[in-house]
């Protein structure tokens, strides 16, 4: 894919994500996401077949971007310090995407979509990510032989998606660096008195 196109569906997505994140996707149409990204419809329909599509490019281009921001966090460093980093990680990609964490939440519910399977796999796919620094700290002797490192792992991912949008959208005056202590903290089973 060339760079325009490239960025031609950026442009597109971004719209796409704002707008049905604000009023859901049967309401929007492609024309209000056309003159959002400033392209003509056509450029749309270019890009993508359908809305349809448009919107299952967005879920896996935001999700695979998500990927790769705790992949390269957790890059080389012990299983403890990357799930930290991963932690922060997730906290800076949804306050630069609030949309699209706020759209793949809401859509998580949605299991009568033609996407749901797709998500779900997307989905899964960052929480792999997860579960794989998990694995290497009970390898290491870091955390119990017995955990259940996949649930683990969707707990933790969970708990970063659903904080940040709290953090966001009721507690916006706190740091990203305060939110990110607090739930290391919890991580770290640190929450009660020594």
């Amino acid at each position: 894919m060339s760079d325009r196109r490239s960025a031609t569906r950026q442009k597109l997505y971004e719209a796409a994500v704002t707008l049905i994140a604000e009023q859901g996707f049967s309401a929007t149409t492609v024309d209000e996401i056309a003159e959002r990204a400033k392209v003509a419809k056509g450029t749309v329909y270019y890009n993508f077949a359908s809305k349809t599509e448009l919107f299952e490019g967005l879920l896996k281009h935001g999700t695979e971007l998500l990927t790769v921001s705790l992949r390269r966090a957790a890059e080389g460093r012990p299983p403890i310090e990357g799930l930290d980093a991963m932690i922060r990680a997730g906290l800076e990609f949804i306050a630069a995407y609030p949309s699209f964490a706020q759209l793949f939440i809401a859509e998580t519910w949605r299991t009568n979509r033609s996407w749901h399977e797709a998500l779900r796999e997307l989905r899964d796919s960052a929480v792999a990510v997860v579960a794989d620094v998990l694995d290497e700290a009970v390898r290491q002797g870091q955390f119990s032989a017995d955990l259940d490192t996949q649930l683990t792992a969707s707990a933790l991912y969970g708990m970063v998606l659903v904080v940040a949008l709290d953090w966001l959208a009721f507690q916006p005056e706190r740091s990203l660096e305060d939110v990110h202590a607090a739930l290391v903290r919890l991580v770290h089973g640190r929450i009660t008195p020594d």
